[in-house]
């Protein structure tokens, strides 16, 4: 009798943890079965990752003596977010870690001005195109009429915010001892108003900002071919309805014209 009660013992508790394994594969199945959207609005969380180094995108700022991450990438996320009726939550690391991340699933999408290339295509799915860095010239409103083209500023003198695309873009046309470089575009325009450069060149969000503010400013049609390609939102492959839920918000933003407000607010942030 004590040998069976033993059997049964064992056959019992092996049942058990079969009985519990099987539970546990279950839930990871059921889990697996989700839709990566359906797993976001679950967890009540839009993880994203970005690296926080590149204004006017992401950068930390200080605002109330608090370090925060800024940037137009980070409005946009932050629309993402609302519109899916979940909280944001920003996680800063290396460019060159971002899609590791993505695919081992510590984030949920990477936002961080990434260029959909064909080679980062094989490995993750992307948004629609949201921004391309297309470029301005802003010089005196009385003088639009005389730049038309890049020839038109040979033998200008050309302002430019230093360590940016518009400075390599100045080098490209004209010679270094004509581009004057500062560190913030702001103190750039105030060279501009004093005489001191004849032209800006900047992102086109930027200058029609500056424009729309100041009389005295205008935006010259000179065309850059940068070569450009645009940024897009990183997601992990297969999640067919998340990325056209970022899309269906990408494209309300770009109907009512905000991400050219974020760009021109992010890099009036990141100038002051």
């Amino acid at each position: 009798m004590k040998n069976l009660k033993k059997i049964l013992a064992v056959v019992l508790s092996v049942m058990i943890v079969f009985s519990v394994v099987g539970c546990g594969q279950k839930e990871e199945a059921q889990e697996a079965a989700k839709t990566k959207l359906e797993q976001i609005k679950e967890s009540g969380q839009l993880v994203i990752g970005t690296s926080a180094s590149y204004p006017p995108y992401e950068f930390h700022k200080q605002i109330d003596g608090k370090d925060q991450i800024v940037g137009f990438d980070i409005e946009i996320a932050k629309e993402i977010a609302s519109d899916l009726g979940v909280e944001l939550v920003i996680k800063d690391m290396k460019f060159e870690g971002l899609l590791a991340a993505l695919n081992t699933g510590k984030i949920d999408m990477v936002i961080a001005g990434m260029t959909p290339t064909e080679e980062r295509k094989k490995s993750v799915d992307f948004s629609k195109v949201y921004y391309v860095a297309t470029q301005s010239v802003i010089v005196k409103a009385d003088q639009v009429e005389n730049f038309k083209t890049p020839e038109d500023l040979k033998d200008k003198m050309i302002g430019v915010q230093k360590g940016t695309l518009q400075e390599e873009i100045a080098k490209g046309v004209v010679p270094a001892d004509q581009i004057k470089g500062l560190g913030k575009v702001a103190d750039v325009i105030l060279e501009l108003k004093g005489d001191k450069v004849d032209a800006i060149i900047v992102e086109s969000p930027v200058g029609k900002a500056y424009a729309k503010n100041n009389d005295d400013l205008g935006v010259a049609e000179i065309d850059f071919n940068t070569g450009d390609s645009g940024s897009a939102i990183a997601i992990k492959k297969g999640s067919t309805d998340f990325v056209a839920a970022v899309d269906a918000t990408l494209d309300r933003l770009m109907n009512d014209e905000k991400i050219d407000e974020f760009v021109a607010a992010a890099t009036e942030l990141a100038d002051n």
